[in-house]
């Protein structure tokens, strides 16, 4: 089958990917959508810490699909699903107390599993989630990411009222905004990069878009800019009693200098969050299968399978033009 292969860091092209066949507990699903994000480049660069990656792979973590067989519990062939991309052991301490994104043995659709930027993909029928009839697949491909941002704001209980601030403009912090509705904040400023920005992140829930960050104090901060400089922003704009949200991923083997004793006069609680969990995704799926997450503005460029290429070109950047997801229409509908 067709499928866009990273051979090894800096070698990644359209190639022929042994077609998956069924196995017993698995499915074999045909994608339909794939959003590209930047952990997709760290793949393809070689960037990524390498405990987290298995090369030769298949690109695709974020993706949504439809089922090639009828499979008893799930549902006929055609049924629109989202499949989790963890796959957890079931077994280890980590997984018995509901941590699957802390698995003890690590593995992803994706990363050391071939994944969905091909013509088929096969999953473990227990992270299979089933769609709604009335879910856009434009809505759904957002699940896996919405996943990791809900895990993020639900690890610890968040009141309502809070004056948020989200470090950030891509696609991950967008959709940080987005979520955070959820919560009923005061208000929601975004700190990006780039002006271009301004009407996602207006679309997405944000009262004030900023290029400049001003001199105000927060209760929430979350970092989605996965920057050193973003985290050192963070520290530096919290309310007594804030929490900080670090979400966004620097580059491994990034330091920031922290005051501990402004964390400790100040009250901070700073959390980092890794992935999502199984209980995270499932909430995320009902979220979307009750429409109260549509999150498919943020779509803003399309590619095929034969254009991952350029796809990715598009994702570095180097244009002023508003770029939210990018998504790759699969099965060209």
């Amino acid at each position: 089958m067709k499928a866009f292969i990273v051979n090894g860091p800096g070698v990644a092209e359209l190639g022929e990917w042994p077609t998956p066949r069924r196995v017993r507990g698995d499915v074999v699903v045909t994608p339909q959508r794939v959003g590209i994000c930047g952990t997709d480049l760290e793949l393809v660069d070689g960037t990524l810490d390498p405990s987290y990656v298995r090369y030769p792979l298949v690109l695709g973590h974020e993706w949504v699909g439809r089922i090639e067989h009828e499979v008893a519990g799930v549902g006929p062939t055609g049924t629109p699903v989202v499949v989790e991309g963890i796959v957890p052991c079931n077994t280890c301490d980590e997984c018995a107390r509901g941590a699957t994104n802390l698995c003890m043995t690590y593995d992803e659709i994706g990363f050391t599993r071939a994944g969905a930027l091909a013509e088929h993909v096969r999953a473990p029928e227990g992270l299979v989630h089933v769609l709604s009839d009335v879910v856009a697949l434009d809505d759904a491909v957002f699940i896996e990411p919405m996943a990791v941002v809900w895990r993020a704001l639900t690890r610890m209980p968040l009141r309502h009222r809070l004056r948020v601030a989200v470090i950030g403009d891509g696609p991950i912090a967008l959709l940080a905004a987005h979520m955070m509705r959820l919560f009923k904040p005061t208000s929601i400023i975004v700190f990006g990069q780039r002006a271009e920005q301004r009407e996602l992140a207006e679309r997405a829930g944000a009262d004030d878009f900023l290029v400049t960050p001003p001199t105000d104090r927060f209760d929430l901060i979350i970092e989605a800019s996965g920057s050193q400089q973003g985290v050192t922003t963070a520290m530096s704009h919290c309310e007594r009693g804030a929490i900080v949200i670090l979400l966004g991923l620097p580059p491994h083997g990034s330091k920031v200098d922290l005051s501990p004793g402004d964390i400790v006069n100040n009250d901070l609680v700073i959390q980092g969050s890794f992935s999502y969990t199984r209980a995270s995704f499932r909430e995320v799926v009902q979220r979307v299968n009750n429409l109260e997450l549509r999150p498919s503005f943020l779509i803003t460029h399309r590619f095929t399978l034969e254009s991952v290429g350029p796809a990715l070109a598009a994702l570095r950047g180097g244009t002023n033009e508003p770029r939210g997801k990018i998504v790759i229409d699969v099965a060209g509908d």
